[in-house]
C-alpha cells in the first residue's frame, strides 16, 4: 500500500529505521555477550580441571572446596579415566555424556545436544570437565535482554519525540497550504518566502514564478480584450453607418455601392476578427507540437495559395530562392507567418511593384536558415520598426486597410519557436525585407 501522507511516511521511515537499529544492535549485543560468556567459562572450565588433576579420585565427590561452588550451578560435568580409557569417575547429574576426546578445549555433539569440553592429564589419569553449550547461550541471552530492556524502554519515547519532530518540522509547509488555500482568486501577489526551511524555497519559488506567469497572462488577457473591444468598434460602427446608407438608397447606382462598401466592411471585419483569434492562438501556452519542417517546401505552398490575390492587385508574387531547409516547429504556426509576412508585403505594395520570397541555407551563422520577403512598397523607417510590432499598430498617414496585427502575429510565433526577426531595406534602397532566422536541423 502507498503511503500518502508526508508525515506518515517520514514516521515509517524514521521509527523503521530506530527499530532495525535496535535489532541489529541486539544481534551485536547477543554475539558480544555469547563471546564474553565463552571467555568466562572456557576459564572456569580450565581452572576447575587443574584443580582436580591431582586429587584422588575418592575426593572428587563432593567437590573439594577449592572448586568454585558456582561450578554446578554453570552445569559444569566432571568425568575421569584412567590412562588406559577406563571411566573411574562421573558425576551422577547427566546420562548422556560426551565421549573421552582430545586434551584441551574442544566442543563435542551428543544426543543430548552439543557441549564444551576441556581435558587435562596426569601421570595416572585423564580428567575432562564439560559444559552444555546452551547454558551459554541461555546467559548470554539473558545479557543481551538485560543490556537492550533500556533501549526498548525508549523506544516509545523515541516514536513521540519524533512525532513531534516531524510535525514541527511540516509545520511551515502546513502555513504555507494554508495561505494558498485562503488566498482570494485575484491575490496573485507572490507568496512570502520568510521563516520558511530551504528545503521548501525551491516549491515557493516555483510557485511564485507560476504566479508571476499567470498574471502576466491576465495582463494579456485583459489587455487583448480591452483592445479587441477598441478595434471592433469602429468597423462594427462603420458597418451600421453603411447598413443605413443602403437603406437610404433610392436608385439602383446609389444600392449597388452601397453594398460594395458594406461588403467590404464585412471583408475587412471578418479579417480583423479572424487576425486577432489568430494573435490569441500564438500567446505563450504550452509549448506547441514540434515536428521536423521542410521550410522551402512550405514556402512554395504558402506562396502559391496567395498568387491569386497578388495578381489581382497587380503584384508579381514569386520565390527568388528556395534552398532545402530543414526547423523544427508547428506547421500550422510556421505557415501562418509565413502567410502573414507576404500578405502584409502584397498590400502595402502598389500595383505593378515586386514581392520575393527566400529560403537561405545559411553557413554563417551556423545551423540557421533565413526566410527572406522583400517587396518594393513604401518601406517602414528605422525609428518606427521596433513598434510595428505592437499589436493594433499602424503608422501615421497609412491608407491600406488593415488592423495592424499582421506583424504582432509574426512576431508572436517566431518567439515561440525562438526564432529571431530583423526588419531591413529592400533592394536598392527601397521597399522594406524581413528577414526571419531560424535553427536549423540537418537536411534529408
Amino acid at each position: 500500500m502507498t503511503i500518502r501522507s508526508l508525515r506518515a511516511r517520514l514516521l515509517a521511515w524514521l521509527l523503521g529505521g530506530i527499530a532495525v537499529v535496535g535489532l541489529c544492535g541486539g544481534v551485536v549485543v547477543y554475539r558480544n555477550a555469547l563471546k564474553q560468556a565463552d571467555g568466562f567459562f572456557d576459564y572456569h572450565l580450565e581452572q576447575t580441571a587443574l584443580v582436580l588433576r591431582d586429587l584422588p579420585v575418592e575426593y572428587l565427590w563432593p567437590l573439594p572446596s577449592s572448586i568454585p561452588s558456582r561450578a554446578l550451578a554453570y552445569g559444569f560435568v566432571i568425568r575421569v579415566w584412567t590412562i588406559y580409557g577406563q571411566l573411574i569417575y562421573r558425576s551422577p547429574v547427566h546420562t548422556a555424556l560426551p565421549n573421552l576426546t582430545a586434551l584441551g578445549f574442544s566442543t563435542v555433539k551428543t544426543p543430548a545436544g552439543s557441549w564444551r569440553v576441556y581435558g587435562v592429564a596426569s601421570p595416572t589419569r585423564v580428567i575432562q570437565v564439560a559444559q552444555p553449550m546452551r547454558v551459554r547461550r541461555q546467559q548470554a541471552i539473558d545479557l543481551a535482554v538485560k543490556a537492550l530492556v533500556p533501549f526498548a524502554l525508549a523506544v516509545p519515547i523515541l516514536g513521540l519525540l519524533v512525532w513531534f519532530a516531524v510535525g514541527h518540522a511540516l509545520e511551515p509547509l502546513q502555513r504555507l497550504a494554508a495561505a494558498v488555500k485562503t488566498r482570494r482568486l485575484e491575490a496573485l501577489e507572490a507568496l512570502p518566502r520568510a521563516g520558511l526551511p530551504e528545503e521548501v524555497q525551491p516549491l515557493v519559488e516555483a510557485l511564485n514564478d507560476l504566479l508571476g506567469r499567470l498574471t502576466g497572462a491576465l495582463e494579456r488577457e485583459h489587455a487583448f480584450i480591452a483592445d479587441a473591444a477598441h478595434e471592433l468598434r469602429t468597423p462594427l460602427t462603420a458597418l451600421h453607418l453603411q447598413l443605413g446608407a443602403l437603406e437610404r438608397a433610392r436608385s439602383d447606382e446609389e444600392r449597388t455601392e452601397a453594398m460594395q462598401r458594406l461588403s467590404a466592411g464585412v471583408q475587412r471585419s471578418i479579417r480583423l476578427v479572424e487576425q486577432m483569434l489568430s494573435l490569441k492562438r500564438q500567446e505563450p501556452r504550452a509549448a506547441p507540437t514540434s515536428t521536423r519542417i521542410a521550410l522551402d517546401e512550405l514556402v512554395r505552398e504558402v506562396v502559391a495559395e496567395l498568387v491569386p490575390f497578388a495578381d489581382a492587385q497587380g503584384i508579381d508574387l514569386g520565390i527568388a530562392e528556395a534552398q532545402s531547409a530543414f526547423i523544427q516547429g508547428d506547421t500550422d504556426s510556421i505557415a501562418t507567418l509565413i502567410r502573414n509576412l507576404v500578405d502584409n508585403a502584397v498590400r502595402y505594395t502598389p500595383a505593378g511593384g515586386r514581392v520575393d520570397v527566400s529560403v537561405i541555407d545559411a553557413a554563417v551563422p551556423e545551423h540557421t536558415v533565413r526566410l527572406r520577403v522583400t517587396d518594393t512598397g513604401p518601406g517602414i523607417p528605422p525609428e518606427e520598426r521596433a513598434r510595428v510590432f505592437d499589436r493594433f499598430y499602424r503608422r501615421p498617414g497609412t491608407e491600406v486597410p488593415g488592423s495592424g496585427l499582421g506583424l504582432a502575429i509574426v512576431k508572436a510565433i517566431a518567439d515561440a519557436h525562438a526564432a529571431q526577426i530583423a526588419l531591413g531595406e529592400g533592394e536598392d534602397g527601397h521597399g522594406l525585407a524581413v528577414t526571419v532566422t531560424f535553427a536549423t536541423t540537418q537536411s534529408g
